[in-house]
């Protein structure tokens, strides 16, 4: 597909305007996530903010892949809006990316939740400072890991993971190896730091990780970058033409 036809294509999404929105929204979550770390220890049932972003996490994986991470979750609002600022923005390592290291830490930190809970099961509150102890844990390391880069903790997440298995395959970005001038703009904002250039001889971006956030498809100087239900519309629509 052409130039012309890539903007057709993604004539009725506006990344723009999503984008706009995606920062809204994000804008309005990050909060919990300091709400939850500064009051969980006092007020244990905030800490059952976990498990709904964990469980909502999973259950958009089958859907959209890592949706729900790219435009849902709280914790990934806070990296997005209040430390990428801080952050030099620098590649997230690709041994921090590797499945080994990966579902190790899946079974890590499960195990330890699990453990932790274990200790007291009836007592609900109990249960809230484990999930309010397990956000501090994983928050304060991704604070840590954003010298590299503001999401490099959720190259990591064990939610991320499981997500990624799931539903990584879903919904894959599209790039036209037409179109496409390697500038690597896409690149720079991508929220992930996902080598999305790399695959433009195949025309698919086959990343498990992509958040499916509008950033590169916006900062796109040509149109490139689509989503497979925006090239199904276009094709439709030329159908019936």
């Amino acid at each position: 597909m052409n130039q012309d036809g890539n903007k057709t294509a993604n004539a009725h999404y506006d990344a723009k305007l999503l984008s706009r929105r995606r920062r809204l929204v994000q804008w309005v979550l990050a909060p919990i996530t300091i709400i939850v770390i500064a009051l969980g220890w006092r007020y244990p049932l905030l800490g059952f903010a976990v498990p709904i972003v964990m469980l909502t996490g999973i259950a958009g994986a089958f859907i959209n892949g890592r949706y729900v991470c790219g435009h849902l979750c709280p914790r990934g609002a806070f990296f997005d809006r209040i430390i990428a600022p801080l952050s030099p923005g620098r590649p997230i390592p690709a041994f921090l990316r590797t499945k080994p290291l990966r579902w190790t830490l899946v079974v890590l930190l499960m195990g330890f939740m699990t453990y932790q809970i274990a200790q007291n099961p009836g007592d609900v509150y109990h249960w809230g400072r484990v999930f309010w102890l397990m956000c501090v844990i994983t928050t304060g390391a991704g604070v840590l890991l954003a010298v590299i880069n503001q999401r490099t903790w959720c190259a990591l997440c064990p939610i991320g993971t499981i997500q990624a298995a799931i539903g990584g395959s879903k919904g894959e970005l599209l790039i036209d190896p037409e179109t496409c001038r390697e500038c690597g703009a896409c690149e720079k904002v991508c929220p992930i730091n996902i080598p999305i250039v790399k695959h433009k001889a195949e025309g698919v971006v086959r990343e498990p990780d992509c958040l499916r956030c509008p950033e590169c498809i916006r900062v796109c100087p040509v149109g490139a970058l689509r989503w497979p239900d925006s090239d199904k519309q276009f094709a439709a629509q030329e159908k019936n033409k």
